[in-house]
C-alpha cells in the first residue's frame, strides 16, 4: 500500500531566491518533487503586500502587489510549476494580522489608521518588532477574509495556510476604544490592565476563534475539498501570548491540518514537545491532522542530518504522518546535503498527500515504547 504522508516545505521571500524568476520557481518544484515532497506552502501575504496582483489591495491601499514582482504573478507561476510535477499548493498568509515589521504600521496603517489596535498604555501594538492591525475589529476581519477568498476564488490551490499571526493578536492588544467599549457593554466594566487576566484572554481568543469559524465556513462553501491549514505556536504559550486557542479549534473542527511550530534546535526538546502534544492536546480523532512544523534553517542555523532523521522517525513512531519544514533554502545548502539525506532515507519511497477523509480519520496513537525507540536510535546511528 502506498504511503500517505504530509511532506511539506515553506517557500519564503526572506533569505531565498525562489521567487526571483519563473525559472527559479520551476527548478525548485523539480527539486522538491525529486526529493520526495508532495506539498508546498508559498508565501502570498507579507510586509503589507501580496505575491499576486490583488484587486482588493488596489482598491483598499492603492498598491496591487509586492513592488518587486510587478509585471509577474509569482503565485500563478508556483501553481503551474507545482502542478506540472504533482505537488499540492497551499498559499501561506505569513503576516496574517500583522501590518508591518519595524515600520510603525507601514503602508497599511498609514492608509487606515483606524485599523490599529493599542496596548494598555495607548500605544500602537508592537511585539517582537511586528506592528499589528486590530484582529478583533469587524472591518479588519472582513478585509483579511476577502484577501484570503480572493486567492481561493482565483487560483487552483488546495487550501490556505495560516500561522502564528492568523488568527492571532498579541495578548498585550485590544485596548483600542472600540474593543474596550465592546467589552464594557458585555461585562459592565473596562478591560483589566492585566492583559493576561483570564476572562480578558478568553474573551479576545473567542473573537478570533469565531473569525476562524467564519473563514472555514466561507472557504468550504466555495469548495468543500479546500484545506484549512494552520501553523500556530505551541499551546498554551500561543494562547497566553497570541490568543490562539488551538484546542478549541480542533474540538470545533475548524482546522483540517495543524502544524505547531516546534522550532527547537535539539532533538530531545523537540521530542518532549511532541510527547506533550500527543498526550495532552491531540486525541485519536485529531492526531491525523497533526504534521509538526520543524525548523530546518534560520540565519546561520541548519538542522543536523541526525536530528532531521530522528524527528521524522519519532513522528512516525507516534502515529504522526507528516511534517513541514521551515524553510526551503535549508534543503539546498551544502550541495543539497539535507535533501540527499531525505532521498536516501525517510522520503525514498514516494507518498501520496492525504485526502480530506484521511485527515478526518480517527487513528490509534502509536507512541513508541522505550524499547522500540532504542531500536530506532540504533537504526539511525547506522545510517547517519
Amino acid at each position: 500500500m502506498a504511503k500517505v504522508e504530509i511532506r511539506g516545505v515553506w517557500l519564503t521571500t526572506t533569505d531565498s531566491k525562489v521567487f526571483d524568476s519563473r525559472q527559479n520557481i520551476a527548478s525548485a518544484m523539480d527539486f522538491l518533487a525529486e526529493t520526495g515532497f508532495n506539498v508546498v506552502f508559498p508565501v502570498v501575504w507579507n510586509r503589507g503586500s501580496t505575491m499576486y496582483p490583488s484587486q482588493l489591495m488596489r482598491q483598499t491601499f492603492d498598491i496591487e502587489m509586492n513592488p518587486q514582482f510587478v509585471g509577474r504573478d509569482p503565485l500563478a507561476e508556483v501553481v503551474t510549476e507545482a502542478r506540472r510535477v504533482g505537488l499540492k499548493v497551499i498559499p501561506w498568509f505569513e503576516y496574517g494580522f500583522a501590518s508591518s515589521y519595524n515600520l510603525n504600521g507601514g503602508l497599511l496603517l498609514a492608509k487606515k489608521p483606524e485599523w490599529a489596535t493599542c496596548d494598555s498604555e495607548g500605544n500602537l501594538l508592537k511585539k517582537n518588532g511586528f506592528e499589528w492591525l486590530n484582529a478583533l475589529d469587524a472591518e479588519v476581519q472582513n478585509f483579511m477574509l476577502n484577501l484570503i477568498l480572493e486567492v481561493v476564488k482565483n487560483y487552483d490551490v488546495d487550501g490556505i495556510q495560516a500561522d502564528d499571526r492568523l488568527p492571532a493578536l498579541p495578548s498585550e492588544g485590544g485596548y483600542d476604544s472600540g474593543t474596550m467599549e465592546r467589552y464594557r457593554q458585555e461585562f459592565g466594566e473596562s478591560p483589566p490592565k492585566n492583559f493576561k487576566d483570564g476572562r480578558w484572554l478568553q474573551w479576545r481568543a473567542d473573537i478570533l476563534t469565531e473569525f476562524l469559524a467564519r473563514l472555514y465556513e466561507e472557504i468550504k462553501a466555495i469548495n468543500s475539498n479546500l484545506l484549512i491549514s494552520i501553523a500556530p505556536n505551541i499551546h498554551n504559550w500561543a494562547y497566553k501570548e497570541y490568543l490562539q486557542d488551538s484546542p478549541t479549534w480542533l474540538k470545533r473542527g475548524l482546522v483540517d491540518i495543524i502544524h505547531p511550530q516546534i522550532y527547537r534546535r535539539d532533538f530531545l526538546t523537540y521530542k518532549g514537545i511532541v510527547d506533550k502534544l500527543v498526550s495532552e492536546q491531540f486525541t485519536d480523532g485529531t492526531l491525523s491532522k497533526l504534521a509538526p512544523g520543524i525548523l530546518m534553517k534560520v540565519g546561520s542555523y541548519r538542522i543536523s542530518p541526525q536530528y532531521l532523521l530522528q524527528a521524522i522517525e519519532y513522528n512516525r513512531a507516534c502515529g504522526i504522518s507528516g511534517e513541514v519544514f521551515f524553510f526551503y533554502e535549508g534543503l539546498r545548502e551544502d550541495n543539497s546535503a539535507l535533501a540527499r539525506v531525505l532521498r536516501k532515507g525517510p522520503y525514498a519511497q514516494s507518498a501520496a498527500f492525504p485526502s480530506l477523509s484521511d485527515l478526518n480519520q480517527a487513528r490509534v496513537s502509536k507512541k513508541a515504547s522505550s524499547s522500540i525507540w532504542q531500536h530506532l536510535l540504533g537504526f539511525l546511528r547506522n545510517i547517519v
